[in-house]
């Protein structure tokens, strides 16, 4: 989860408890799954006795629950993404675009938005086939060695790309992975032009990826159309002449719903 600085200045009127309380929620992690009052209030910069209180009234409402002096989440801290994601409604247009472009091409079809330095799924449309991409809705993937994170990344302002590749930890999965920002500028700047990203066992062995933009009514990129398959079943040649042409055509269908709604570009998860 990412952190947040409970220290660091507020702007404007800001409820201080309410910061606090999200700090202390957003110090779990996969490396601090479970934590002791005093590795928390460590972790957050808070003083024992306000972490104390914060995890106190987090168990209370079911967010956080203790087991030998240890805390840890609870499910119900997912109702707080639901919360988000259930609010959005471009689902409806987008799942039987996916679910058409999935059939076509007898692989996953999975939409993305950017929350850097990662990925993450808000979409999927899957097929009979068994194996397929492991990545389910909520799920996260470094932006930096997939299709659908340079697709994303090609459309950032360019302030922002330049933050980015300048802090941003380029984790080289395989062997493939590119792990410059030299490198990967080039590369999105290609992606930018061609208006598509395909990726060739970037990601992981065996995995090749092509990903399409998804544009708003203001023409911006906001999520990724995604199609993964197996680089020993499909070539990288196949990819591009057999399932590029109707990963296109679904992300422009998507994309041309959004402009006759003349609304900001959301998501809807499947019900």
């Amino acid at each position: 989860m990412a952190s947040v600085d409970a220290s660091a200045p507020r702007r404007g009127t800001g409820l201080q408890s309410l910061e606090r309380g999200l700090t202390v929620v957003a110090a779990f992690s996969r490396e601090h799954p479970r934590m002791t009052l005093s590795e928390v209030a460590r972790m957050t910069g808070l003083t024992p006795a306000t972490a104390r209180r914060i995890l106190l009234t987090l168990e209370e409402l079911g967010f956080v629950r203790c087991e030998e002096r240890r805390f840890s989440l609870t499910p119900r801290v997912l109702s707080l993404g639901w919360s988000y994601l259930s609010s959005l409604d471009l689902w409806e247009i987008a799942q039987p675009v996916m679910q058409d472009v999935a059939g076509r091409a007898g692989e996953t079809c999975t939409a993305a938005t950017l929350d850097l330095p990662d990925v993450v799924a808000v979409a999927r449309a899957t097929t009979r086939r068994i194996m397929t991409m492991n990545l389910q809705v909520g799920g996260r993937l470094p932006a930096h060695a997939t299709a659908m994170g340079r697709v994303l990344l090609a459309d950032l302002p360019e302030a922002e790309l330049e933050r980015f590749l300048a802090t941003a930890a380029l984790a080289p999965l395989t062997e493939h992975t590119i792990r410059e920002p030299a490198a990967l500028r080039r590369e999105l700047t290609r992606v930018r032009r061609q208006g598509w990203a395909l990726v060739d066992e970037e990601l992981e062995i065996g995995l090749r990826s092509v990903a399409a933009p998804v544009r708003g009514a203001d023409g911006r990129v906001f999520a990724a159309l995604n199609l993964c398959t197996s680089s020993g079943r499909v070539s990288a040649a196949e990819v591009h002449e057999r399932l590029l042409p109707g990963l296109l055509d679904g992300a422009d269908e998507i994309s041309a719903a959004l402009r006759r709604r003349q609304e900001p570009p959301v998501l809807r998860l499947a019900p």
